[in-house]
């Protein structure tokens, strides 16, 4: 079912790709009359790329010079069995002879010919798109902010104080949220540092900026993943949805409207939103940052593709996504899912951040000190702030009298 989900994203995500990397892979219904250049690139075959058009390739790709000497005479031939040109030819469109002294997944690999979508969409639609979800997140929040203001406590402070959260929940929370906040630091750095400390830092201040945040990223990973553990064991059972959630979500959590304190248990509708998408997200991020830290070791977007194509939705919306890739593709698309799953990732973060702090008061000390105010926990977890009296009623009647 992950898998599932993942190659549906995917589909989605990679949309542009796939129209680009369709006009350039397609073949043309008649192919070119090459016979005048002995075989090689016509002017029609120059303009029509620059014309954005398909071009057919196996002119290229099946005539390399490897053992098939009678092609290669010609008018313009190679003078011997094979040509610089011709070395190159089957370098690039792998089928060339290379002897390696390792014979590691990717050793036999000198060019890889389809990494400039990879680098145009990186650059390009990746960073422009991903902006826009973290700057508008922001906007949002700013404006709910002027909008609603801080969500006080309502009724009158009791002065008591009830446990919501373990020693050990707090650590396994601030192990996860503070390796994410440095790898969320991190990876915009490696993303966006080029364009604003370069100028500031110069070019070898920035090498020591970004190698320091390579170290960092690769080596924080590992809490980043021990933390998400620790959260899904320590909270999955109370994240379970249940019919009161359909009515704190139809009250809007009470957000929106003053004095609207719908029941909820010990995690209310939309923090068990924000559970599972961490939960989810954070599976998937850690997957494809495995991939990375292990290069060529973990392939798996061929294989999700293959469950996208047949599924049919690739087809639908006019692509074709590729079945077996290059270990260094397998890498590429990696990377920029990586990236596209820290873009949304980040943004439902900011967003729990500011209703952990700033946007609520008495959020913070849940996790600050384990202990909130008992009027707190009677407006935002009435349910649960009841068991929780009932088991300490339970407690008290049990323990014989003094």
């Amino acid at each position: 079912m992950f898998r599932l989900l993942l190659a549906f994203v995917l589909t989605l995500g990679f949309a542009q790709i796939g129209v680009a990397q369709t006009a350039e892979t397609e073949t043309p219904a008649a192919e070119s009359d090459r016979t005048a250049t002995g075989g090689a690139s016509t002017l029609e075959d120059i303009l029509a790329r620059q014309r954005g058009e398909a071009v057919d390739n196996n002119f290229r790709s099946e005539n390399t010079g490897q053992g098939n000497v009678e092609g290669l005479l010609g008018q313009f031939g190679p003078s011997g069995v094979a040509s610089d040109s011709d070395v190159y030819r089957a370098l690039r469109f792998g089928s060339a002879d290379v002897s390696v002294s390792s014979r590691g997944p990717a050793d036999g690999v000198l060019i890889q010919d389809g990494g400039m979508w990879w680098l145009n969409f990186r650059t390009g639609p990746l960073r422009e798109y991903g902006t826009y979800i973290l700057g508008g997140m922001l906007a949002i929040l700013v404006l709910f902010f002027l909008i609603r203001g801080r969500i006080k406590i309502d009724g009158t402070k009791t002065g008591r104080t009830v446990t919501r959260f373990s020693s050990f929940e707090r650590f396994g929370h601030w192990m996860f949220a503070g390796s994410f906040v440095i790898l969320a630091i991190t990876g915009l750095i490696t993303l966006y540092g080029r364009d604003f400390l370069i100028p500031l830092f110069g070019k070898e201040g920035f090498a020591v900026i970004a190698q320091g945040c390579k170290w960092l990223h690769n080596n924080l990973a590992w809490a980043f993943m021990l933390g998400l553990l620790i959260i899904t064991v320590n909270w999955i059972v109370h994240n379970i949805p249940n019919r009161t959630d359909l009515k704190w979500l139809a009250a809007g959590g009470g957000l929106f409207t003053k004095g609207s304190h719908p029941p909820a248990r010990k995690f209310n509708a939309g923090q068990k939103i924000i559970f599972w998408l961490c939960v989810l997200l954070g599976i998937s991020i850690s997957l494809s940052g495995l991939s990375l830290l292990f290069p060529f070791e973990m392939p798996m977007f061929a294989k999700t593709f293959s469950v996208a194509n047949s599924t049919g939705i690739p087809q639908m919306l006019g692509l074709s996504l590729p079945e077996q890739m290059s270990p260094h593709e397998e890498m590429q698309y990696a990377q920029v899912w990586h990236v596209m799953v820290a873009y949304v990732f980040i943004a439902i973060i900011l967003a729990h951040i500011y209703l952990g702090s700033v946007g609520m008061e008495g959020a913070f000390d849940a996790m600050g000190s384990g202990e909130v105010e008992e009027q707190w926990a009677r407006e935002h977890h009435s349910l649960w702030l009841e068991e929780v009296q009932d088991k300490e009623a339970g407690k008290q009647a049990a323990s014989p009298a003094e």
